[in-house]
């Protein structure tokens, strides 16, 4: 039998197929047209529909044994209704196929549910799975649909109507990123590297090969009824500190790259030449400050030990980048996304 992956052609969706065919898994995809092509080449077979379509769904899900909903809208300038649309409204018919199918229902969720508008503290904190949820900004539509999203799963769990997993990552890298990891790039090529604080934090990322690991071991657990979540916050060690990340970016274009420090004030200043003021404040929190999310529960639980440490997959990253990626493209790719145009 086989398992449906939405999202197959993005981030985390391309590696969790990559990762299933690998060990001999049927996989069926749910893709728009365009993203037809793509999905073939890793290995699964692509069903052309929408998620927000309940006919596509159907089709795709009929026979599977689980499916991995990762298909998401993340961009910031579209509007709240499309987010709804997306994230809460095709997860529900996510929910709807898994209990149709008899499948088991992985759910890509994310750690920005837990909301709160100091999300990474310059002091090291330990926020697991029961952490509780903070309120979210109104104009915060990714997090606020994200969350909604993974209450459909929860409730549909807890019901005994699914059986279902609530996977929680941290900001994601990987090849085929098309928005943390150009930015990282782009700075690591300007060898001058800012350091906002002292730049010992470690930083709130998770690899997407082994949020692809997670899924994994997510599908192999011994079945469970109702609804789990899992935190999956971290890569294999060893953990590099806000300098140590950003200076293996530099490494592995070839290059050295210098640190120079910059106070988080000013750096606030700098960012708001480009986005909002809230958006700089939680951009300056995110790069000074310390993940403080844990996954002990997904270790212990579900036995997943992240196969690929940093250092490896800042390597992989950008040996991709390097190889399948123009440079020229990468601010074009991200300003459209923003944009709601790709």
């Amino acid at each position: 039998m086989s398992v449906l992956v939405t999202g197959a052609s993005g981030l985390v969706g391309s590696h969790v197929v990559t990762a299933l065919t690998a060990r001999g898994e049927a996989v069926r995809a749910l893709v728009l047209p365009a993203s037809r092509d793509a999905v073939q080449r890793l290995g699964a077979e692509a069903v052309v529909g929408d998620v927000t379509d309940p006919a596509a769904w159907e089709a795709a899900a009929r026979g599977v044994r689980a499916i991995v909903h990762a298909a998401a809208i993340v961009q910031r300038r579209a509007s709240w209704e499309r987010y709804v649309a997306v994230n809460v409204d095709g997860t529900r018919l996510a929910v709807a196929a898994a209990r149709a199918a008899g499948a088991r229902l992985i759910h890509i969720s994310s750690v920005a549910v837990y909301g709160g508008s100091a999300a990474y503290p310059t002091t090291r904190e330990r926020r697991d799975e029961d952490y509780p949820f903070q309120p979210i900004a109104e104009t915060d539509f990714y997090a606020r649909s994200k969350r909604l999203a993974e209450s459909v799963v929860r409730e549909a769990g807890m019901g005994r109507e699914v059986e279902a997993v609530a996977l929680r990552p941290t900001v994601i890298y990987g090849e085929r990123d098309r928005m943390f990891t150009p930015r990282v790039i782009r700075a690591a090529r300007l060898r001058i590297l800012p350091r906002i604080g002292p730049g010992t934090n470690r930083l709130s990322v998770v690899y997407a090969g082994n949020v692809a690991a997670a899924v994994v071991a997510a599908l192999d657990a011994r079945a469970r009824e109702g609804f789990r979540a899992y935190n999956v916050t971290g890569d294999g060690p060893p953990a590099l500190t806000q300098q140590e990340f950003l200076g293996a970016f530099a490494a592995a274009l070839g290059w050295r790259a210098w640190s120079f420090p910059i106070p988080a004030r000013l750096a606030g200043v700098a960012m708001r030449l480009f986005t909002n003021r809230r958006l700089a404040r939680a951009g300056v929190g995110f790069i000074s400050g310390d993940n403080p999310y844990i996954d002990d529960r997904i270790y212990a639980e579900l036995s997943w030990r992240p196969p690929t440490p940093a250092p490896e997959a800042i390597r992989r990253t950008v040996a991709w980048f390097l190889k399948d990626e123009r440079p020229e493209t990468w601010s074009r790719a991200s300003s459209q996304r923003r944009a709601g145009r790709a």
